[in-house]
């Protein structure tokens, strides 16, 4: 299940003042604000908010435990390797089913159980005072059951609650926006301000196909679901490239295509499976055990050509080192479908799992792609940040514009933090006096500035800070601002 995201408007006692905060994938601790709306399917990346969010899941799933404990005669805990007869209740955080036992009432976490569902799962683990468990059978399945699309949504982690309807996907997520603006924020649903500030959630009209950038990685351990385990994997057919299995830092689930990226996308991916296990080319994949191998990461992003709003595609090749020999036959390959407009190189030399590299070549092509969001043209670069739902970003910039009332009249100052590579703070400077952008990644700063310069604004200015560690001078830097947009660390 895609998470939710929350923008909260706040309209403090200052009445001139108005304040934008989105917060992925949920709102913090809210005080007075004038409305909320939540997105979907997530546009947002995680960020360590989210660990926050668990803590406060967990928190909540403890109290509940001792609430139902202390109604009973005696104290209850299963064991581990118990099996139970349980119902699923709802979603909780990561799309994981908060369920309770029969008769007990007491709540356990269990991965893809989903509303509805009664069956029959095994305690696997004791975490705080609840427990989570492996579902071993399902008795009755829950009321919205609809075939995956994805002949890997049984074992992928990225699509965990695939097989639940969209319609109650999105009933899960305003319902989890809900409760954690009541039980996070402390603001009372019984109060009448709350009806008129939790707004419907804000579907996608697109489900599938939608994510402009997708980063697999390649493995030299293919991870096999059970019926497969029996079958002998010599030599390359070890080698995977793909997403990585639930639980597993070091296996790889292999896969062809995933249905979140571009056809274009597929296709590339489809192309480079079809050779890169290829003997005499000499490629290995990096193992994260010996810290040996060569190719590390898959990033592919797709944008939209500024002229004619056709896809064209950026392929990024994670290796452990600069070899771009290597790489030729690939590149030969993949440059040959239409929509490659870019390939590059991210050498990271270090043991670490990231995708950015110490350096960057590029092996075909330009070094930028373009994307179109309101109306203004972006260049995105292999380590750029950008939304990564363009038709929901859309969705949420509009919302935005809405929420901040900006009069039109180029009288407002608009102070955007946390900005990352400005585009926020760009769609509201046609209708701002000025823009001030802050952001702590230098890169990021760096493309905020190529992005004003090639959509000709020159009301905006950005620059590179670390707001955590702001002062009182910090209102010195700009004018005092009308609207504040608050993007959120990590966002």
């Amino acid at each position: 299940m895609a998470m939710a995201a929350a923008i909260v408007a706040t309209m403090p006692a200052l009445k001139h003042l108005i304040r934008i905060t989105f917060t992925p994938p949920f709102p913090r601790k809210l005080q007075k604000f004038h409305s909320l709306a939540s997105l979907s399917p997530n546009f947002a990346q995680e960020d360590p908010q989210q660990q926050r969010l668990e803590q406060e899941q967990h928190n909540q799933l403890t109290n509940n435990n001792k609430t139902s404990r202390s109604s009973s005669s005696a104290s209850y805990f299963p064991k581990r390797g118990q099996t139970l007869e349980l119902v699923c209740e709802s979603l909780a955080f990561k799309g994981k089913g908060v369920c309770k036992v029969a008769e007990t009432g007491f709540v356990v976490m269990c991965d893809r159980a989903l509303p509805g569902e009664r069956f029959i799962g095994r305690v696997t683990r004791r975490k705080g005072s609840y427990a989570e468990v492996t579902k071993v059978e399902t008795i009755t399945p829950h009321w919205d059951l609809v075939d995956a699309p994805c002949e890997y949504a049984p074992y992928c982690g990225g699509c965990k609650t695939q097989n639940l309807s969209y319609e109650s996907q999105l009933r899960a997520k305003e319902q989890q926006v809900r409760e954690l603006t009541i039980h996070v924020g402390k603001f009372l649903d019984k109060v009448p301000e709350f009806c008129s500030i939790m707004k419907p959630i804000v579907p996608c009209v697109i489900q599938f196909h939608y994510r402009n950038k997708m980063e697999f990685s390649f493995g030299s351990k293919k991870w096999l679901p059970k019926e497969l385990l029996g079958e002998k994997q010599v030599g390359n057919e070890k080698y995977a490239l793909g997403l990585h299995a639930p639980g597993f830092f070091d296996k790889v689930l292999n896969v062809d295509k995933c249905l979140l990226q571009s056809e274009p996308a597929n296709m590339v991916l489809a192309a480079i499976q079809d050779c890169w296990r290829d003997s005499q080319f000499g490629l290995t994949p990096y193992d994260v055990h010996s810290h040996t191998g060569f190719l590390k990461h898959l990033m592919l992003r797709t944008g939209r050509n500024a002229e004619t709003g056709l896809p064209e595609l950026m392929v990024n090749f994670v290796t452990s080192l600069y070899k771009p020999e290597l790489l030729k036959p690939l590149v030969e390959k993949i440059s040959a479908i239409p929509e490659v407009v870019s390939i590059m190189n991210n050498v990271n030399t270090s043991v670490g799992n990231t995708s950015v590299g110490e350096e960057e070549y590029t092996l075909y092509g330009k070094s930028t792609i373009t994307e179109i969001l309101r109306g203004l043209t972006f260049q995105i670069s292999a380590n750029s940040f950008f939304q990564t739902n363009t038709h929901q970003a859309e969705v949420l910039y509009k919302l935005i514009e809405d929420c901040a009332g900006l009069r039109g009249d180029g009288s407002q100052i608009v102070l955007d933090l946390f900005c990352g590579t400005g585009t926020i703070g760009l769609t509201l400077a046609r209708r701002a006096k000025h823009v001030y952008g802050y952001e702590v990644v230098p890169q990021a700063i760096s493309d905020a500035h190529r992005n004003a310069k090639l959509n000709r604004i020159s009301n905006a200015t950005f620059v590179q800070g670390d707001l955590n560690k702001i002062d009182e001078s910090f209102g010195n830097n700009f004018p005092k601002p009308d609207i504040v947009i608050s993007e959120g660390e990590g966002s």
